[in-house]
């Protein structure tokens, strides 16, 4: 029964098709092929003219977009445009239009391009429309939108398509124009405060800078192996060592890595590095500009997300790892002197660990088992082990911990942040401990990169930086449930078709 459904649903889109193509046929015969037209001149958005009637009312203003509806009534006829801003009714009558114009209008279809020239009026109804002088068809669709829709439903078709995502659904562009506006106002809180944006290497022949595994290529013309960046954080430091005393990119890194609602192979961050400061200074500019940001683009610093309140607008908690593992897991790592003594706890709170974790990284697991999910206000969790932050500054007051944090929102890790490293000596001896735990069969650690190397003994000053995932942050702030709806073109598996 379902195949024969669908052997008839498609024979009717087949047929749909085949009409459409048809009336295309015939505009190219009569002279009239829409898709030789290169111009037409818009005065106005649909949400121009409504939000400010009563300056456009009796005017006249032309507008194009997407027909999304039409209803023929004999000698006059109702159609909605939708375009960027939103949709507006309008009024086509064959006395105003004539009559060859009106002819041609009611074969137009759902989904074709036009543009509307004529005066603004308020219909009987109350609706704000515009009055029809001519009627202009800019492109064919010769494939039909999806039927009778409240929306593209499919969640796999929506993100596979997400051309006509965009036309179905309006909230999901909200959602693209709201995650522009928050990557224009970083940038401009950042240039505000003395930063330079700058670009560096997509393909690199040493991935550092974070731990995960990277994609691979080669390069033929130098018969050399390369591979996509999974960080920005090398090149940047480099700039430091160069005299660039602030500076920052926001740009695609590649993390070959799983997929879920959190994590896509390909994301957006953003990394800035400034001289002469900690960490402590970058709690404070994170706190800023997230406050900033959600007051610029939403208004408010009180935000929503799945339901639950948080509140940006508050002094954002902090609290250093030791004492969130306390707090949650009630265990006191102060208390913790040895490995074994590590292994034991692990093993009464059923934490799983490897051969190869050492004291702080079980330390780590404890904070991501018990620890992470509480933390749905704004928190800044610092201190962590030295053994897993390679490129941060031991506190020098307790050399078994590094000056960093980590920000988290909804139990989601939002920003990554150090003092950063800038002695010589003990980055390669941090980096020769990775090297060790890649042998070991971590293929996530980092590998030595001699020029990094060589640019630290050049000289780095005193710096703080930090790395904000800008995907997660468009989810929290436009409360989407997943990053694929925060990525206009999320990685999918590819279709037998597309191979």
């Amino acid at each position: 029964m379902a195949d024969q459904q669908k052997q008839v649903q498609e024979q009717d889109i087949n047929q749909l098709l085949k009409v459409r193509r048809e009336k295309l046929a015939e505009l190219q015969e009569n002279g009239n092929d829409p898709f030789i037209i290169t111009k037409f001149d818009v005065t106005n958005h649909s949400t121009d003219v409504k939000d400010d009637f009563e300056a456009y009312e009796g005017k006249t203003v032309t507008l194009a977009g997407r027909m999304m509806f039409k209803r023929v009534m004999g000698k006059a006829s109702f159609c909605n445009l939708r375009d960027l801003k939103g949709d507006i009714q309008s009024y086509v009558a064959r006395d105003i239009i004539g009559e060859d114009s009106y002819k041609a209008f009611k074969k137009m279809d759902i989904g074709d391009i036009i543009g509307i020239t004529g005066e603004v009026f308020k219909t009987k109804t109350g609706e704000i429309s515009i009055h029809a002088s001519s009627v202009t068809l800019l492109s064919k669709s010769l494939y039909a939108l999806p039927e009778k829709f409240h929306g593209l439903t499919n969640t796999d078709l929506r993100y596979r398509q997400r051309y006509v995502d965009l036309i179905m659904n309006p909230e999901v562009k909200d959602t693209f124009i709201k995650r522009s506006k928050i990557i224009s106002t970083i940038r401009r809180y950042l240039d505000g405060q003395g930063f330079m944006e700058v670009e560096t290497p997509m393909l690199v022949s040493n991935a550092g800078g974070a731990a995960a595994r990277p994609f691979e290529t080669h390069f033929n013309a130098l018969d050399e192996d390369l591979k996509l960046r999974i960080s920005l954080e090398l090149y940047l430091k480099r700039l430091i060592v160069g005299g660039m005393e602030r500076v920052y990119e926001i740009g695609r890194v590649f993390r070959n890595e799983g997929l879920d609602t959190r994590h896509n192979p390909e994301f957006t961050l953003m990394e800035l590095y400034q001289a002469y400061t900690d960490y402590n200074g970058m709690m404070d500019l994170t706190e800023n500009l997230y406050r900033y940001v959600a007051q610029e683009v939403l208004g408010t610093t009180q935000i929503v997300y799945n339901g639950i309140e948080m509140d940006l607008g508050k002094p954002f908690e902090r609290i250093t790892m030791v004492d969130a593992v306390k707090k949650y897991a009630g265990v006191d790592w102060n208390e913790i002197h040895t490995l074994e003594e590590a292994r034991a706890i692990a093993k009464e709170k059923n934490v799983e660990f490897e051969e190869r974790h050492k004291k702080g990284d079980i330390l780590n697991l404890f904070f991501e088992e018990f620890v992470e999910e509480h933390l749905l206000q704004p928190t800044f969790v610092m201190d962590h082990p030295t053994e897993i932050s390679p490129l941060t500054k031991k506190k020098p007051e307790n050399p078994e911990y590094v000056e960093r944090f980590e920000f988290f929102m909804n139990g989601w890790e939002m920003a990554n942040a150090y003092s950063e490293l800038n002695d010589p000596i003990d980055q390669r001896a941090r980096f020769k401990a990775q090297e060790e735990l890649l042998a070991q069969g971590d293929d996530e650690a980092n590998t030595t990169d001699e020029d990094f190397m060589h640019a630290l003994e050049i000289g780095m000053p005193p710096t703080g930086g930090i790395g904000f995932g800008i995907d997660r942050m468009c989810m929290l702030l436009t409360d989407a449930a997943a990053i694929r709806d925060v990525l206009l073109f999320p990685t999918m598996k590819s279709l037998p078709s597309d191979k």
